[in-house]
């Protein structure tokens, strides 16, 4: 390998390994937080914006269940929600991370 290689190697390994301190980080809120309100917001990264009925069924847990791990994953700033415009009874959660 020449030594133009070598540096650009390097340098893609030192991207590859930017990205995944940024995944790190970006994840290190959810981190202490119980099993149910990692998948919560595993779904959530996966889906734009659910409602809580939504996430029950994608993620196939009680909705008290889902409803605590909202709460959990709020007072760590990681989901938002806001009203949602269709049915104003529900609300839609979304990731904030």
């Amino acid at each position: 390998m020449s030594a133009p290689e070598a540096v650009r190697a390097d340098n893609a390994n030192a991207d590859a390994n930017a990205d995944a301190d940024d995944v790190v980080d970006r994840w290190e809120p959810v981190r202490d937080l119980p099993p149910s309100a990692k998948l919560v917001a595993k779904v959530l990264d996966y889906n734009e914006t659910l409602t809580q009925s939504e996430l029950a069924e994608e993620t196939l847990l009680p909705p008290r269940t889902v409803r605590y791990a909202l709460s959990r994953l709020e007072e760590e700033d990681v989901v938002d929600s806001r009203f949602s415009f269709a049915d104003a009874r529900k609300r839609l959660y979304s990731l904030s991370l």
